[in-house]
């Protein structure tokens, strides 16, 4: 039988770690400048980028993690290293260069991965699988990985209206927060990895 409790409890884990709404500034400062059906491509293209990470991980995320001698932590710093490369491009303004972004597919990075698909999300899904007894429950866990995903593509489809109101000069606003709010994001994830390697120690 369908489980609503765990469900419910994936889906909300998984909405606060990839934050539909936060990730809608940074969606627009990061796709801006582009034609309205490229950004519509590229949001259902990010989400299905996200979608193929957390899917291979929810199978064999141990496996893969154990072939590769990689541990969650050094996951984590990696990923945070990455967003704030990316966030110190959007704070300075390097993306709003045209040869720095036009011929560069960020639906697929940083967008789907490690922005959606990122260590927390992935480490969420591989616990609540492991944890999973029976199709009743895996199929709650699966269930909310595809409705999180729809959520996220929504959130983006739709967050394009808000170009069309803000114009040039707010598009250019958004791209500064939303450069602070992911170097934030990212120090904040190579904290907890160092955090967690510390106290493994």
């Amino acid at each position: 039988m369908f489980d609503v409790a765990v469900f419910g409890s994936l889906f909300l884990t998984l909405f606060v770690i990839m934050d539909p709404p936060g990730i809608t500034p940074i969606f627009l400062a990061l796709t801006s400048g582009r034609a309205t059906k490229v950004q519509r491509r590229m949001a259902w293209q990010a989400v299905a980028v996200a979608f193929g990470v957390i899917s291979v991980f929810g199978v064999l995320g141990q496996q893969i993690l154990a072939y590769l001698h990689v541990s969650v932590p050094a996951l984590m710093i990696a990923g945070g290293l990455l967003l704030l490369l990316i966030a110190l491009d959007l704070l300075t303004g390097k993306t709003d260069e045209p040869q720095q972004t036009k011929d560069v597919n960020v639906a697929l990075v940083p967008l789907g991965m490690p922005l959606l698909a990122g260590p927390g999300a992935i480490v969420s899904v591989i616990l609540a699988v492991q944890n999973a007894d029976g199709f009743g429950q895996q199929l709650s866990v699966w269930t909310a990985i595809i409705a999180m995903h729809l959520v996220l593509w929504v959130t983006m489809r739709y967050s394009l209206l808000i170009i069309r109101v803000i114009k040039d000069g707010g598009v250019v606003l958004v791209t500064r927060l939303a450069g602070m709010m992911l170097s934030a994001i990212a120090v904040q994830q190579i904290v907890n990895g160092v955090t967690q390697i510390i106290q493994g120690t």
